[in-house]
């Protein structure tokens, strides 16, 4: 038994780094090269967790390899757009001005229930007044609407006004976060003063959230056999 967790601890930090080398996405944004990857090395890792009789270094040489693959595909796909189109394959419109393109449905085998609950997720329930709907490679559809029909900006409106840097996190179950700059910094020293006035201690924070012109939001902790 012991065996098999040091075998599992090895292969989750091996695989992780490996992981790590092929980039950053998420599952929903892996490409499909990349999802078959992911679903061999799962497949390889498990076996020499499952059969101990089975030495550690044959299901670490194929994941290395493929991680290795990946990486080297990765690269090549970066400087050549035609060898990306071939992996990756290409983005496809399936609405324009309204209208569907039922030919590249039937292509990517999109069915009209998956494009509408596409739309649905970007508050769009009304296909005519779609501009262009687009099936990126990762499966997602971005949707460029009319503009008539698209949402009313600020510009729009000859509106001024200024960025707005977003709240910072400062307290989190009762331990302020590390600082990573200076700003953070300045932004907890604040807040320990704020806390102070509150008579609060940050132990008693769950959540605490601010911003640099000293606007504080806080959620404290419940008690033990309360609901908050």
């Amino acid at each position: 038994m012991l065996v098999v967790f040091f075998r599992a601890l090895f292969l989750y930090f091996f695989i992780t780094l490996g992981v790590r080398l092929m980039g950053k996405r998420q599952l929903g944004e892996l490409q499909p090269a990349e999802f078959v990857i992911a679903i061999l090395i799962s497949n390889i890792a498990s076996l020499p967790i499952e059969d101990t009789s089975i030495p550690m270094i044959i299901g670490i040489i194929p994941i290395f390899v493929l991680v290795a693959c990946e990486v080297i595909v990765s690269g090549i796909s970066l400087k050549s757009r035609r060898f990306r189109s071939i992996i990756s394959g290409r983005p496809v419109v399936v609405i324009h001005d309204g209208v569907i393109d039922q030919k590249n449905l039937r292509t990517l085998r999109f069915s009209v229930d998956d494009l509408l609950a596409s739309l649905r997720q970007q508050n769009v329930f009304d296909v005519s007044t779609v501009w262009y709907a687009i099936v990126e490679t990762t499966g997602k559809v971005s949707v460029i609407q009319k503009y008539g029909e698209s949402p009313v900006t600020s510009k729009e409106l000859n509106l001024t006004g200024e960025n707005e840097t977003p709240p910072t996190l400062v307290v989190s179950d009762g331990k302020f976060i590390e600082e990573t700059s200076k700003e953070t910094a300045l932004i907890q020293s604040q807040a320990k003063e704020f806390l102070k006035r509150k008579h609060l201690t940050v132990r008693d924070v769950f959540l605490m959230t601010g911003t640099k012109d000293g606007t504080f939001t806080i959620v404290k902790k419940t008690k033990k056999g309360k609901s908050s």
